[in-house]
């Protein structure tokens, strides 16, 4: 291994590190300001912090691998997703921010549970537990990302570097708290797209430009097509190409059950300019995803693949083979960073359903609140050292499971109505329990399971709603008679 990526690589981690450190200086060592940080957070970091976690080691990595296997029609991926997360936002993230200052909630499941005012004690309960099981399952991924990548380049134990990331998260989030992380992911933000951009441009010009690269991808049969093959389908035609698209911007919708995610949104003040983080957001996220898409296809002319070949290692392999020293390790630390941006927000996520709705008469302080968060990234890093899964998959896996549990219930109570907590968790359940018989079927590799998922929560509400109605019309015709 070449001296001068490891000194690159490391570099860029103590640079992560410091800024994650120098945040503890703004701390005013309360559990809100340790979770949401005091709603005080400027719009353009929660932008950028919100589309670093958004964009994970799952964009690098599996993001990556799957256009690699599918091709150009993994545009539709991208499009999508993109879409389905604007529309979302528009409903979504006022409310989250002026309830989050209304009822001084500091995590995402306190938001869902306690909406309407009264506590629903079970379904918070419910709610901490979903969260937590998800959410380290998503972490891990996150851990095993990046250790793919050092493996592939560094050389190191593939252990390596979820340890390494799970170390780095540990200081920063035990010192800062959620401040920490918003730091870290705008510098992580910034390395991450200039990693992709570099790697793109490096690629282009290896194979002699835009046009010659063209050519030689159109030799690869179905590769630029626009639109998925059948097999990607769950009908033909194009009925089948439009589920599919709608499935994956119900993908994108579900950010909203993503608790990591909406936390950002949750830490700005519902006066702030909320068009400021989404303008910095949809921009930076929409370039990320292009570069990334266009690096995956760029990837087939590099690689033949084969039974031996995993696609999801494809970008840190082309790192290697084009770019100098230096630059490689930018790659590696933009890949880590992506992955350390992702696992450090799930974690404070997780070791807020630990602290505030578990176990809250234990985690009674800002030192064992920081405790907690120490657990989950023991947890996760476990998790991590025994997984071998797909990322993509576990990713995908993790996103739907929190977004079929959480999303239709918050979509609800946005809307101003009111489900009883019976109701609510009926709704968690169904959605839950669709999405993964879904997945189990093997119909997610035609439709993303988030979609049916969501769709039997809400149409458990819908009964439970014309039920009630009916109830209330024969009372009325009663006390009338």
């Amino acid at each position: 291994m070449n001296a001068m990526v490891l000194i690159s690589f490391a570099f860029f981690l103590v640079f992560f590190l410091g800024i994650g450190i120098a945040a503890a200086s703004r701390s005013r060592k309360t559990t809100r300001d340790y979770y949401i940080a005091s709603q005080s957070v400027a719009p353009w970091v929660v932008g950028l912090s919100a589309v670093a976690t958004n964009n994970s080691g799952y964009m690098f990595i599996g993001v990556i691998g799957y256009t690699y296997t599918t091709g150009l029609p993994a545009i539709w991926l991208m499009l999508g997703w993109i879409a389905g997360d604007f529309i979302a936002s528009l409903f979504i993230h006022p409310a989250i921010s002026r309830v989050t200052a209304e009822k001084g909630h500091c995590n995402y499941g306190a938001l869902l549970s306690q909406w309407l005012g009264e506590p629903y004690k079970k379904l918070s309960i419910i709610i901490s537990i979903v969260s937590i099981v998800f959410l380290l399952s998503y972490a891990s991924a996150q851990l095993v990302a990046g250790s793919k990548a050092m493996h592939t380049i560094i050389g190191w134990p593939t252990s390596a570097g979820a340890v390494v990331s799970a170390l780095i998260i540990a200081m920063y989030c035990f010192f800062g708290g959620i401040r920490a992380s918003l730091w870290t992911d705008v510098a992580q933000s910034t390395v991450m797209i200039c990693a992709m951009a570099m790697l793109f441009f490096a690629a282009v010009e290896n194979q002699g430009g835009f046009n010659e690269v063209v050519s030689k991808l159109s030799l690869v049969e179905g590769y630029l097509d626009w639109f998925p093959p059948a097999s990607q389908l769950v009908m033909p035609g194009v009925t089948g190409i439009i589920l599919f698209v709608l499935g994956w911007a119900v993908a994108g919708a579900s950010v909203i059950g993503q608790p990591h995610i909406m936390v950002r949104f949750m830490t700005m003040a519902p006066d702030r300019k909320l068009w400021v983080a989404r303008l910095w957001y949809y921009v930076w996220f929409t370039l990320f995803y292009l570069l990334a898409t266009a690096v995956g296809l760029l990837s087939k002319l590099y690689f033949v693949g084969g039974g031996q070949f995993d696609a999801e290692l494809a970008l840190p392999l082309m790192a290697n083979q084009l770019l100098p020293p230096f630059f490689v390790g930018l790659i590696i630390a933009g890949i880590l960073s992506a992955t350390m941006s992702t696992a450090d927000s799930l974690i404070l996520s997780c070791s807020s359903a630990l602290t505030q709705s578990l176990f809250p008469r234990i985690f009674n302080s800002i030192t064992m609140v920081k405790a907690g968060t120490l657990i989950m990234i023991g947890v996760a890093l476990l998790i991590a050292l025994v997984n071998s899964a797909s990322v993509f998959n576990l990713v995908i896996l993790s996103w739907s499971g929190l977004a079929s549990a959480f999303a239709p219930l918050l979509i609800v109570l946005v809307f101003g109505k009111r489900p009883s907590e019976y109701v609510s968790c009926v709704m968690l359940f169904s959605g839950l329990a669709m999405a993964i018989v879904w997945r189990i079927l093997g119909l997610h590799t035609k439709i993303y399971e988030g979609m049916p998922g969501i769709a039997m929560a809400l149409t458990v509400y819908l009964i439970w709603h014309f039920m009630n109605k009916q109830k209330l019309k024969t009372v009325k015709t009663s006390s009338d008679g």
